[in-house]
């Protein structure tokens, strides 16, 4: 009887300790949220767009094939925490969510265009995820630096709700920064074509979008 009287105040003590946890997370959250965007200045003629859609290996295969874009860099924004790690952003404590950061040339392709490949290339209503991927950290999030990315972000947001009759699940965030990934994740599906994710979920994902903007895609995919 003590032991099950024991395992019972373990038991209470936890769920209390992880509500009182998911609450402030939440708290923290709103403070990002309502945060003035940092505006990321154009360096040699190259612009830099950040979003957050899943498993980052997908997203940075997705951008990488288009025209206009010159790198993607896996890593974490969105958050609360400094330096945030792979593991860390699995706790669901730090707040921040697999993201990528575009590097593009505004003369060849425009904002506008970048955010049409975001919701082009997911599930579009799932919430907290994409695919097989769940959790707050593969979370969809639009981030923008300033006022007119904020309202083409929010049109589009606006245009697939009344589109589809259902709540469109991307969050939209100000822009406050974004935190390099370990290096075993750059250019990940690049470097491990066989690896049984990219097989099965990174490249079928990577296919259907390409299938669907043919247009947008760079001669040597």
């Amino acid at each position: 009887m003590k032991s099950l009287k024991t395992s019972l105040l373990l038991i209470v003590f936890t769920s209390l300790f992880s509500c009182k946890n998911i609450a402030q997370n939440s708290s923290k959250l709103d403070k990002v949220r309502n945060a003035e965007p940092i505006e990321v200045p154009i360096t040699d003629g190259k612009a830099r767009a950040y979003f957050a859609s899943g498993c980052f290996w997908c997203v940075e295969a997705v951008y990488e094939s288009v025209k206009g874009v010159d790198e993607v860099i896996n890593g974490y924004s969105g958050g609360h925490t400094k330096n945030p790690t792979y593991n860390s952003s699995n706790t669901g404590l730090t707040g921040h969510a697999e993201a990528v950061e575009v590097i593009y040339d505004p003369n060849i392709i425009d904002f506008k265009t970048l955010v049409d490949v975001y919701f082009g290339s997911q599930n579009i209503f799932q919430v907290n995820g994409q695919g097989p991927d769940n959790g707050s950290q593969y979370r969809s999030i639009v981030f923008y630096q300033n006022n007119e990315q904020k309202e083409i972000i929010e049109k589009k947001k606006l245009a697939l709700g009344k589109e589809f009759n259902r709540k469109i699940a991307a969050e939209i965030y100000p822009f406050q920064k974004f935190w390099i990934a370990e290096d075993y994740h750059q250019n990940y599906e690049r470097l491990h074509p066989n690896n049984p994710y990219i097989q099965g979920v990174s490249i079928p994902r990577l296919k259907k979008f390409q299938n669907k903007f043919p247009h947008l895609i760079k001669d040597n995919h």
